[in-house]
């Protein structure tokens, strides 16, 4: 009986050390926390599961339990003193087969706890272990390995946080430093009177299919004329198209003219009849971030109706761009995607999901709107579907007789195909469809889709390019957004009518690459500074989100005139970065009237120490100073801010003012004699 009671009375303690052990070290785990407010460089953070929603695995190593990231990551918990220690094993993902490089970093209180090494492919994982007595705010992490971001995919494994006391974990998660959730509406509302807004110049070689549409703003109905309108094209009064074929080589100018109830508009249009195209960038909508291989005949004519409903055809959005996912995919289980790859004179075939590529082509260019295809230059597009190698000729005369009028060639499986990376073999495919679409009597625009390898900017108009991506594929993050953006510095030597840089396309509205949508995950702010950007950059505007479901704030970043036209601007000179401190970024754009667009940015990140990647106070506005010495300009010039479409005032050397965090002042200055 007595052993019996010592046993009893030592499992009583026993109980009562675990239960204290449990009550004051509480284990939270990483995958259990709210990860909405984890900012990250690509994609969504995922619990349990890599960030491309496969098994954690690091060197081979399986982990059950964790987050799967991407650089750059950062992620804010706000533990008040309660930690005790932070556990778990960090590294590349398996899955990141191509490259990627990644750095992880605890930050508390403005001090870094712990860093990693460069871990990339199979690097074992490192593990972590260390105090948090006393932290109140403790940051995680991701950075790039010091190469790009490009495949780097971060794992948090087994990651937690034992707490010195109990804790509500949904408290845990700071928002602090971020940008506001607030919507806002800057683009004032449109008046009745007609307003032209489509490109003031236009080009189209000799004996090609000319379609353009004028496009206007105001009460419905209006009434379209053109004065000196060259002989060889005609004008639909009531749509504003104008079609036809000019032949001999010539510079027309004519008057475009819009009238409705409220009053009457016009425009001068340079026509430029020769060898170069795209002379502004395009602008457009492309069915990759939206439905990616969910795309169908019927979501292009929804979107090509939508596109035409909400208005935005009034303010120049002229392209219609089906992605990846029309063509034959070979060894499909899915019956819509089975096929015959090629007829026997080697034309490509559709699958099922577009069963006539003309009628749906004859549909958009009854709208006035123009219809844009995808390829790629090796035996597989990045879908898995047929491409163009050894059929690039057939595949350009099958995309004139469709009417196909933008071409994005997307590198992807050329790369099992070219012994090397080196510049000829980087050049190598599209020289060779530049050559075939050369031989077809069609203008098609040539969107050379390669991420920017071999410097493509460099290169990219001796090859006949008319758009060059400069970078990897764009996410809804705010990491993904600014990295590609705010580092396209240099580059604008390279753009001018004709060719252009392309950051890759907008990323606004409901995203979601198909087909499960979900609002773009930028910030009000954000999507300020993307669209500002962009324009800024005179990059290819191509929507990206599903234009039956568009919002108001949404419509209003894609519909206000005086933003666009700093894009469409036909002088085409794409911004500088006047100045970068600190994250207050100036970057400044000449435009044809001899005035300047400049953005002034509050990008906050940018070019900062792993500290400084968070807010440890309260999210910052900041005051930005643009002196007009820096653009060039002595002594007074007026201010007009472009969101807002009104006039600032005249100043005196220099203009300041307060941006809101990850935000944007756009403004138009011009000197004042």
């Amino acid at each position: 009986m007595e052993v019996t009671l010592k046993h009893f009375f030592s499992l009583l303690s026993l109980c009562i050390i675990i239960a204290t052990s449990n009550l004051t070290g509480q284990s939270v785990w990483l995958n259990e926390l709210n990860l909405s407010a984890m900012d990250i460089g690509w994609s969504t953070p995922k619990a349990n599961a890599s960030v491309d929603g496969n098994p954690l695995s690091i060197a081979g190593i399986k982990y059950a339990n964790g987050v799967g990231t991407h650089a750059t990551s950062r992620y804010l918990l706000q533990l008040d003193g309660k930690g005790d220690r932070f556990i778990a094993s960090v590294g590349l993902d398996d899955e990141a087969t191509i490259r990627g490089s990644v750095k992880f970093y605890l930050i508390g209180d403005k001090k870094i706890l712990w860093e990693s090494g460069v871990m990339k492919k199979n690097i074992p994982a490192e593990k972590v272990d260390i105090s948090l007595s006393g932290v109140q705010l403790l940051g995680l992490l991701v950075t790039d390995g010091g190469d790009g971001n490009n495949y780097d995919h971060a794992d948090w494994c087994d990651a937690r946080l034992v707490m010195k006391e109990p804790v509500n974990p949904a408290q845990l998660v700071s928002r602090r430093g971020q940008p506001s959730d607030d919507y806002y509406i800057l683009t004032p509302k449109q008046t009745d009177a007609p307003h032209i807004n489509s490109p003031k110049v236009f080009g189209v070689r000799p004996g090609n299919p000319f379609l353009y549409t004028i496009a206007a703003s105001g009460r419905k109905p209006v009434k379209f004329s053109v004065r000196n309108l060259p002989r060889g094209l005609r004008l639909d009064a009531s749509t504003g198209i104008i079609t036809g074929v000019l032949t001999k080589e010539s510079v027309y100018t004519s008057t475009l003219v819009a009238e409705n109830s409220a009053g009457k508009s016009e425009r001068e249009l340079r026509i430029t009849v020769g060898k170069t195209i795209a002379l502004t960038p395009p602008m457009g909508w492309n069915s990759w971030n939206c439905w990616a291989d969910a795309v169908d005949d019927n979501k292009v004519r929804v979107s090509a109706d939508a596109l035409v409903s909400s208005g935005l055809i009034d303010h120049g959005w002229t392209y219609i761009n089906i992605d990846d996912c029309w063509e034959i995919k070979p060894n499909a289980t899915e019956e819509h995607l089975k096929g015959t790859q090629r007829d026997e004179k080697g034309m490509i075939n559709t699958n099922k999901k577009f069963p006539d590529m003309k009628k749906l082509s004859d549909y958009i260019h009854g709208k006035g709107l123009k219809l844009g295809i995808y390829s790629s230059p090796g035996t597989l597009t990045c879908a898995g579907y047929t491409a163009s190698y050894q059929y690039e000729e057939q595949d350009a005369v099958r995309y004139a007789e469709w009417g196909v009028d933008y071409l994005k060639y997307d590198w992807c499986s050329y790369g099992k195909i070219a012994p090397d990376k080196s510049l000829p073999e980087l050049k190598k495919p599209y020289r060779v469809m530049r050559s075939a679409l050369d031989k077809v009597r069609r203008d098609i625009v040539f969107s050379m889709c390669q991420y920017g390898m071999g410097n493509v900017w460099e290169w990219g108009e001796e090859l006949g390019g008319n758009c060059w991506r400069t970078t990897d594929d764009i996410f809804d993050s705010w990491s993904s957004m600014a990295e590609i953006g705010f580092k396209q510095v240099g580059h604008e030597a390279y753009a001018g009518p004709g060719h252009w840089n392309d950051p890759d396309m907008l990323v606004v509205g409901r995203v979601g690459w198909g087909p499960e949508l979900h609002p773009s995950r930028l910030k009000p702010d954000e999507q300020y500074t993307h669209i500002s950007l962009w324009s800024l950059l005179a990059a290819p505007l191509l929507i990206g989100c599903d234009l039956t479901n568009i919002d108001d704030f949404t419509m209003s970043l894609l519909t206000n005139d005086e933003v666009i036209e700093v894009n469409q601007d036909p002088l085409g000179v794409q911004a500088r970065r006047v100045s970068n401190s600190g994250g207050k970024q100036i970057w400044a754009k000449m435009l044809s009237d001899s005035t300047q667009a400049v953005g002034l940015f509050n990008a906050g990140e940018e070019g900062k120490t792993p500290i400084e990647y968070f807010h440890w106070d309260d999210t910052p506005t900041v005051k930005i100073r643009v002196q007009g010495s820096d653009l060039g300009i002595n002594g007074k010039f007026s201010v007009r801010d472009l969101w807002r479409q009104k006039d600032l005032g005249v100043f005196n050397g220099s203009f300041e003012s307060d941006v809101p965090y990850h935000g944007v002042v756009l403004l138009k200055i011009k000197p004042v004699q």
